[in-house]
């Protein structure tokens, strides 16, 4: 048995959890504050929110206890005194381990729930985020950790991580939803217009209406559709249009880039401010492996024809280097090797 905690910001930490957990051979528990999503093959634990005002089981939650040092110190990340919803969601999480005896957890992310499973003798595993990590909590985490999971290529590592953090790390490559799909073809519009698709995602953006706006109307030539962000719309399956399109404007969230790249569409990358600086370094990964057109800012008007032909002329299949197509099984397959271990641990050759 496999415990399973999924963050519930944004998309990318659920989308990563589904992609693992429908190749595993083991049973496998979710956790998290989201809903069960209807492709998760194993039992769901719907937990309470640890942040204040929101309902949780069936009760609604107090105001966020007052509380003037809610990381402990900066110790961890998120613990507030005396909040119910806190208390019931690690309360939850451990009597599901005393209950079934799991032979591993996987935290996608907190460190406190990775802790958690971990002071309750129980290996873990953590799905580890690029961008400085260097922190007291994070560092308290992955130090703890019996193996970390980093989705993206071993050519491509964090450059500063300590030894004993990279000796327990398996670089599974980037992996998407989209990783067992056919391509669907390109149909090129009838009046030769080509078309980029702005992919921002449902975890926030830095790019304002207005500028999204001017970006299109200075590219004739160009048909721009938007998904996610403040001009977009949401929808389940962006892959046709991903497909189909020349290029793909987007931030540098993890989910996002495995998208692009399993869809092999050009792409230009501007990261967005986020905790840890996590999307700028994903963005200079990109740009020092020559896999995206990257820029630290969003580009003037007058710069986006300029940017997007370039764009357009460069080899999609290139990001195969970043995205191999099976990181989401290796992810699985070395879950069941931790699980299957007599201590919850065994070498891990990062290039494996």
């Amino acid at each position: 048995m496999i415990g399973y905690y999924v963050h519930h910001h944004g998309r990318g930490h659920l989308h990563r959890a589904v992609c693992v957990a429908r190749h595993l051979r083991l049973p496998v528990t979710g956790f998290s504050s989201l809903p069960r999503p209807a492709d998760w093959p194993g039992d769901w634990v719907r937990l309470p929110l640890d942040t204040g005002g929101e309902a949780y089981g069936g009760v609604d939650a107090p105001a966020q206890a007052s509380d003037a040092d809610p990381t402990a110190r900066g110790r961890l990340h998120w613990v507030p005194r005396h909040h119910p919803g806190l208390r019931d969601r690690m309360g939850a999480i451990a009597a599901w381990i005393t209950r079934t005896g799991p032979r591993l957890f996987v935290s996608d992310v907190s460190v406190e729930v990775a802790l958690l499973a971990r002071l309750m003798g129980v290996p873990v595993a953590v799905a580890a985020m690029r961008g400085d990590r260097f922190d007291p909590a994070h560092r308290l985490g992955y130090d703890t950790a019996d193996a970390l999971l980093a989705p993206w290529p071993d050519a491509a590592p964090e450059p500063d991580w300590p030894r004993h953090w990279r000796e327990k790390t398996l670089h599974t490559g980037a992996f998407s939803r989209y990783d067992d799909r056919a391509r669907v073809p390109a149909a090129r519009p009838a009046d030769g217009r080509r078309e980029v698709v702005v992919l921002l995602g449902a975890g926030g953006t830095d790019v304002d209406a207005a500028a999204l706006r001017e970006a299109a109307a200075s590219t004739t030539g160009w048909t721009w559709a938007f998904l996610g962000g403040p001009e977009g719309r949401w929808t389940d399956d962006p892959w046709p249009l991903l497909c189909r399109a020349d290029a793909v404007v987007t931030h540098a969230g993890q989910n996002a880039i495995a998208e692009c790249a399993a869809a092999r569409t050009p792409a230009v990358v501007v990261p967005q401010d986020r905790p840890h600086g996590e999307q700028h370094a994903t963005a200079r990964a990109l740009a020092a492996a020559g896999l995206a057109t990257v820029r630290t800012h969003w580009p003037a008007p007058e710069e986006w024809r300029t940017l997007l032909d370039r764009t357009a002329r460069r080899p999609g299949d290139r990001w195969a280097l970043w995205a191999p197509g099976d990181g989401a099984r290796r992810a699985a397959r070395h879950l069941e090797r931790l699980a299957a271990a007599p201590h919850g641990r065994e070498p891990v050759c990062a290039s494996r």
